[in-house]
């Protein structure tokens, strides 16, 4: 079912879809029931602006908390009632894998983008992202999406991640420090925010390659002014990932 987003509604008395539709308490209600699928919820955005404010405001939100409660909350336990760049690009951060374009940020083959249901953050995992006088920042960051036998690039991972509190963490000070450069077309495909590339300011370290079991060379990754992380690699077959966890 296809639905055209209606911008204009302001859900007032004169709105066509004011004349019987469910108050906030049911639709949180059946959400609940349907165990905050995303689907129904991006639905439920398209419908009008009423819709569209619920679904940024509390939907996406118990969606979150739901899908990834312990990460959640320590994104949150800075004070902050919200988090950096909204719930719903949270949201999409967790289930979407955003795959690449030709010629676009990657500058590789094209890999459509794709829900991925089940992904695995890990804070652990983070540590290894960032720069030794980084790593009191905290990041987290999704096991790598394969997408294996992509032609001369081999098998291709894409992974995601988000920083708490990215604003005023170490990463961020250092680039500004390092002078380093958005990219002048390419766009955070979760919240549209302006993009630094962690290769350009050679801020990635060897460890990352470790903990993705990647080649060391072939490892790029951005992060937005929200703080959401997104990035790829090109694997190392299985036998010599093995042996690279090893001397990790």
């Amino acid at each position: 079912m296809i639905i055209t987003k209606q911008y204009r509604c302001i859900h007032s008395a004169s709105c066509m879809c004011t004349k019987g539709h469910l108050s906030e308490d049911v639709i949180f209600l059946l959400l609940q029931h349907l165990n905050w699928n995303p689907k129904i919820i991006a639905t439920l955005s398209c419908v009008c602006k009423w819709f569209d404010d619920l679904v940024k405001r509390v939907l996406w939100k118990e969606f979150c908390r739901t899908r990834a409660p312990k990460m959640m909350q320590d994104l949150q336990s800075s004070g902050s009632h919200s988090v950096d760049g909204n719930w719903s690009s949270l949201g999409k951060l967790l289930i979407y894998c955003s795959g690449c374009k030709r010629d676009g940020l990657f500058n590789r083959i094209h890999i459509p983008g794709h829900f991925a249901y089940r992904t695995r953050f890990s804070r652990t995992s983070g540590k290894s992202f960032l720069l030794p006088n980084c790593r009191t920042d905290v990041l987290y960051v999704s096991d790598p999406c394969e997408h294996l036998d992509q032609g001369e690039e081999g098998d291709v991972g894409f992974f995601r991640g988000v920083f708490k509190s990215f604003a005023t963490s170490k990463v961020r000070k250092m680039l500004v420090r390092r002078g380093a450069k958005f990219h002048p077309t390419e766009f955070c495909p979760y919240c549209k925010g302006k993009l630094w590339s962690m290769l350009q300011a050679k801020m990635i370290p060897q460890s990352a390659s470790c903990r993705l079991g990647s080649y060391e060379d072939c490892i790029e990754y951005y992060v937005c002014l929200n703080g959401h992380v997104l990035g790829v690699c090109t694997l190392l077959p299985l036998s010599d990932s093995e042996e690279v966890s090893e001397l990790e």
